[in-house]
C-alpha cells in the first residue's frame, strides 16, 4: 500500500451513519462522520456499521486497503447483547452457521466463533438506553465472523431466538477498540493490512 495514504480507527457511536455524505435517500437529520473530525479528502469507511450498531469503525483513504479489510481473510469481532440468557444450543447453532435471509434469499452463514465472555464488557452509555432488566434478563455474547453481510450478526441471534438489544464491535483482524472513547478517533501509523 502507498506510504502517503492515511488510516483511522474510530468509535462509531450509536445513532450515526458510516458514511461522510448523504445519499439521496437517506434523511437529512442523521449523524455523519464528519463530525468527528477533519479527515483527508478521499477517506472512506472501511466496511459499514448500522446507524443502531456502534464501535470500532476503520477509515482509509486507499481504495485497496479498504478491498483488503473487507475480504473473508480478516476476522471482524462483536460484543453482542441478547435478549434472554443466551443457552448452549444457541451458541452451538451460531458456531455452525444459521440460516438467515439476504434481499429475499435464504442464505446459511459461515462457521463463527461465538462465545460467552467472563467479564460483562463496559461500554458507554448509550444515547438511546437500551431496555433494563426489568423488561428480563439480558446476557453477553461475542461472535466472530469474516463475512459482513447486510445486519448479518442481527440476523444471525435472532435466527436462534435471540434477539440483539446492542451490537459493538471491538476488534478488526488486530485493531481493537480498547482504549478509544466513544466518538474518539485515532490515526493508525504503519498500518499494514498483512498485520491484521
Amino acid at each position: 500500500m502507498a506510504n502517503n495514504h492515511r488510516h483511522f480507527k474510530v468509535f462509531k457511536p450509536y445513532g450515526m451513519l458510516s458514511q461522510f455524505v448523504y445519499n439521496q435517500n437517506t434523511r437529512k437529520n442523521k449523524r455523519l462522520l464528519t463530525e468527528l473530525g477533519a479527515f483527508p479528502e478521499g477517506t472512506m469507511s472501511i466496511g459499514r456499521l448500522d446507524e443502531d450498531s456502534e464501535g470500532l469503525l476503520l477509515l482509509t483513504t486507499c481504495g485497496k486497503t479498504s478491498a483488503a479489510v473487507r475480504s473473508k481473510e480478516i476476522e471482524k469481532e462483536y460484543y453482542v447483547q441478547v435478549d434472554g440468557l443466551i443457552t448452549p444450543a444457541a451458541i452451538a447453532a451460531l458456531q455452525q452457521g444459521v440460516e438467515i435471509s439476504i434481499q429475499g434469499s435464504s442464505y446459511t452463514t459461515l462457521a463463527a466463533q461465538v462465545y460467552i465472555p467472563k467479564k460483562v464488557p463496559q461500554f458507554p452509555e448509550r444515547a438511546k438506553k437500551v431496555r433494563d432488566d426489568r423488561h428480563g434478563p439480558s446476557s453477553w455474547v461475542s461472535i466472530t465472523i469474516t463475512e459482513g453481510k447486510f445486519r448479518q450478526v442481527r440476523k444471525m441471534t435472532a435466527a436462534v431466538g435471540f434477539p440483539t438489544l446492542r451490537l459493538v464491535r471491538v476488534r478488526i483482524g488486530n485493531e481493537r477498540l480498547e482504549g478509544l472513547p466513544s466518538e474518539g478517533v485515532q490515526e493508525v501509523e504503519n498500518f499494514n493490512v498483512a498485520t491484521l
